[in-house]
């Protein structure tokens, strides 16, 4: 399925404002104000509670995730789940959004430990050097976060305010990527049977919030929402024509839940 058609636009209204090269004016009640965001890079890991190669890989993970420059993301896929154990974690739209990696990158065929990295590549998730390298690789190259995001908040509302990217990319997805705290589970079968393994940052649900067009802009969303989920974070991502994931210019944390 597309990512395009795939990713349901969020269940909240978005207050959204054109700010074109005008300076945002503060909110009065603002309670407090991050600094504009370029993290080093967005590592998306799919794994699975069922694959054997994986906790190497889920383990080098939550040392991403504890990490503030990277935004970590751990995406379960189920298509493992005939052998066993039915990842507890997993969903539908997981694996698909891999499998539109898989097209987006003219792959054959999906795998796990995959580590995605800005939307750009993808590397053996459990290879710490491949993971590093391409990091740094894209950082030198201009292929990391080239848009910043500011994230603040109110006592009623959260505001994603986009930067300009001069001569760069003109249009993204503004991406709302929702995730679980920390939690150990207890796999009962499958290649993994007995063991206790923890598991960050696990994604639940992923909305489209909204469309950018390269100029600064800023975008809203109800307190509400992002407090009934564990942790919340919002990528700009490009999209294909045919509707296919493209490169992550900007990512930023907007709930990052306390470590263990």
């Amino acid at each position: 399925m597309a990512f395009r058609g795939r990713l349901r636009l969020a269940a909240v209204a978005l207050a959204l404002a054109a700010l074109g090269g005008v300076a945002l004016a503060a909110e009065p009640e603002e309670a407090a104000t991050g600094k504009p965001d370029k993290p080093l890079g967005v590592v998306e890991l799919f794994t699975s509670q069922g694959c054997s190669s994986c906790p190497p890989a889920d383990e080098f993970f939550a040392e991403l995730a504890g990490k503030d420059d990277i935004v970590a993301l751990a995406y379960h896929v189920n298509y493992w789940d005939y052998l066993g154990w039915q990842d507890t974690l997993s969903t539908k739209e997981n694996t698909e959004r891999q499998y539109d990696y898989m097209r987006a990158f003219g792959s054959r065929s999906v795998y796990t430990p995959q580590a995605v990295i800005n939307g750009r590549s993808h590397v053996n998730g459990a290879s710490r050097k491949d993971v590093d390298g391409a990091l740094a690789r894209m950082d030198r190259t201009g292929e990391g976060m080239r848009v910043a995001i500011k994230v603040s908040r109110t006592s009623d509302r959260v505001m994603i305010d986009a930067g300009d990217a001069g001569n760069g990319p003109a249009d993204a997805h503004v991406v709302i990527v929702y995730f679980d705290p920390p939690q150990m589970v207890k796999i009962g079968q499958g290649e993994n049977s007995g063991r206790s393994l923890t598991y960050w940052n696990a994604v639940s649900d992923i909305q489209t919030a909204g469309m950018w067009h390269g100029k600064a802009q800023r975008y809203e969303l109800p307190m509400t929402e992002i407090a009934k989920k564990g942790g919340c974070a919002v990528l700009l991502q490009s999209v294909g024509k045919d509707g296919m994931p493209g490169p992550i210019l900007g990512a930023a944390f907007i709930h990052k839940p306390d470590r263990l």
